[in-house]
């Protein structure tokens, strides 16, 4: 009894794939690789959730992710930061470091409900806004 199915089918003209005809070519296997696999290997695919429906797009290599955070969060955060230590009271204002917080640029949703003095890599128009309008400053680093 041969041990595996090479050298049992050894000397047949087949092998083990039925016709002859039926070893030539992908056309047998229903194409080569991902080939069908939105018609008739449909259902391997979706079991597997490798359904590929093409590229759409670009993305772009040299992209920098930013962390942001709005004003609005940051302004309900002070407690919680100052229990920390990551931000401090000086008189009547806050001040924060967006750095020790790993937060990159402020955004202006939100309110500010009290006086901070927030330094950033970036705020937006509105962020910067809102925090002078309570008699803040926005300190860019």
């Amino acid at each position: 009894m041969p041990v595996n199915k090479r050298s049992k089918f050894r000397g047949s003209r087949t092998c083990g794939g039925g016709t002859h005809k039926n070893r030539r070519g992908a056309g047998n296997r229903g194409g080569r690789g991902r080939a069908g696999h939105r018609d008739h290997r449909f259902s391997h695919f979706l079991v597997y959730g490798e359904v590929h429906n093409g590229k759409h797009g670009f993305v772009n290599q040299t992209s920098a992710e930013m962390n942001v955070l709005s004003v609005g969060r940051l302004s309900e955060m002070v407690e919680e930061l100052i229990a920390a230590g990551m931000a401090s009271r000086e008189g009547d204002a806050v001040v924060i470091s967006a750095d020790q917080i790993g937060i990159d640029k402020i955004l202006g949703n939100g309110k500010v409900t009290q006086k901070m003095h927030v330094s950033a890599r970036a705020f937006s128009g509105q962020a910067k806004q809102k925090i002078e309008a309570m008699g803040g400053q926005a300190l860019v680093i």
